[in-house]
């Protein structure tokens, strides 16, 4: 076990205000391998105090120095990618495999992503007789989840260093070490002491405490949407500006004419990814009630090839949550057709691949996000009847339609009620737009729309 100490404020590793620490724990084995500061108050005011210095100079950086040095941190991270991966795969849980090339792979995309978008985006344009000036909105404060944990902070600090502002950024207590590889990283890169800080610490106190800062312009927070109404509570009170992307329910609507095969399995293999623990997954599958017991047929015999290829959960408390949700799923009379509510192992904190038939939209395990590997299958009558289904949630975050005919699919997406929709097994694309509708989250990540949301805007009339 390695003791790991201080914070990276202004540019340097300072020693924690408070003796506390956080144990991280391997969930494959429930072995501590770690621990960190738990940060307080004031580190986190230590740290705003650093980044509230560092912001003109920053903000007064040319957009092509801002590029460059987000270009260098692409190649370190890229350079670091097998150090990323097996850091993921030790603290949260995920297969070395996933790990290397989602978890350490795509934050160097988006990083790049950022580097060119600093260097080409037009900080400054003419509207008749103004200039428009787009300027960084001064010092952020990002809180990230435990899931996807380097991509979550690389999707906040790249926008916000290419916008010119400054970042604070607590990591979730599940999974600091890999958000200290990216403050190494940082610091590598030659991005100016204060740009980028991290304080690592327990929500309730460092997260809430970096949230109600007077000097943080905007908040940037990913994880439950119970949390970012909190939050957004504690910004609103100091009319703070927030981008918060939220829990998920998505749903995976298969139409009539489909390939029904292909379209199952792609839909089990999205659920199970990561274990489950993504808020974008596509945890309901609808299909149309000629097609539904064959569907729950492929469904089930696809989660079984997944018995000892996923990880565990991140915690015990988070296997516990999800393991409550399946008997709740029998309890209301979902009928199980692949895995259960027994632990598969009994060491780790693992869930065995579930697949329910017999769902119907008002039951709890079609209606609350479980986050685990839990997949509910649910029958639909005709397109109108899938439409009310798949928009029948508080969340709106992701989905995806399968068709026969592209335009068929299309014309469903375009009247689903959700921030993103991939048609036919579309790809993930690091530039477009990510983020959700109704209680899913407010606000943008990736891409152009990422970057606008750490922007403020600036008339001059002539």
């Amino acid at each position: 076990m390695k003791a790991y100490d201080g914070m990276y404020i202004d540019g340097a590793w300072r020693p924690a205000a408070g003796p506390d620490v956080i144990e991280v724990v391997d969930p494959a084995d429930g072995q501590v391998i770690a621990t960190v500061p738990a940060g307080t108050v004031e580190d986190v005011d230590a740290a705003v105090r650093a980044a509230r210095a560092a912001l003109p100079a920053w903000a007064a950086t040319a957009p092509a120095e801002r590029a460059a040095r987000l270009a260098a941190l692409r190649d370190v991270l890229a350079a670091r990618q097998e150090e990323i991966a097996r850091t993921v795969t030790a603290e949260l849980g995920a297969p070395l495999k996933l790990s290397q090339t989602v978890h350490a792979a795509v934050p160097v995309a988006v990083a790049g992503s950022y580097a060119e978008l600093a260097a080409t985006y037009p900080f400054e344009e003419r509207t008749g007789n103004s200039t428009v000036l787009h300027e960084p909105v001064g010092v952020v404060g990002a809180i990230t989840p435990w899931n996807y944990p380097l991509h979550q902070i690389v999707a906040k600090a790249a926008p916000a260093l290419a916008a010119g502002c400054t970042i604070v950024v607590k990591p979730a207590e599940d999974t600091p070490l890999v958000a200290r590889l990216f403050a190494e990283a940082v610091h590598e890169a030659g991005v100016p002491a204060g740009v980028f800080n991290l304080v690592t610490g327990l929500g309730p106190v460092a997260g809430q405490a970096l949230a109600e800062h007077p000097d943080v312009d905007l908040v940037s927070f990913t994880g439950s949407t119970a949390v970012g109404r909190r939050i957004g509570a504690v910004a609103a009170a100091a009319v703070k500006k927030v981008a918060l992307e939220l829990g998920g329910k998505s749903a995976n609507v298969i139409l009539p004419g489909a390939d029904l095969a292909r379209a199952v399995n792609v839909g089990v293999a999205n659920v199970m990814s990561n274990s489950g623990q993504t808020c974008s997954a596509w945890t309901r599958m609808l299909v149309h009630r000629d097609q539904y017991d064959e569907a729950v047929e492929l469904a089930a015999a696809a989660a079984a090839k997944y018995g000892d290829r996923i990880g565990p959960l991140v915690n015990a408390k988070q296997q516990e949550r999800v393991r409550g949700y399946i008997e709740k799923g029998v309890a209301e009379g979902a009928r199980l057709v692949a895995g259960g509510p027994d632990a598969p192992r009994e060491r780790g904190c693992f869930v065995s691949p579930t697949v329910f038939a017999d769902v119907t939209p008002d039951m709890t395990i079609a209606q609350e996000e479980i986050f685990g590997p839990v997949l509910s299958v649910l029958r639909y009558e005709d397109e109108e009847d899938a439409l009310r289904i798949a928009n029948g949630t508080v969340y709106g975050l992701a989905g995806a339609v399968w068709a026969a005919d592209e335009a068929q699919a299309t014309a469903f997406a375009r009247r689903m009620e959700t921030g993103q929709v991939d048609i036919n097994g579309g790809r993930f694309n690091p530039l477009a737009p990510f983020g959700g509708y109704k209680q899913s989250g407010v606000g943008r990540e990736l891409g152009v729309h990422g970057l606008t949301e750490y922007l403020q805007t600036k008339s001059l009339q002539f």
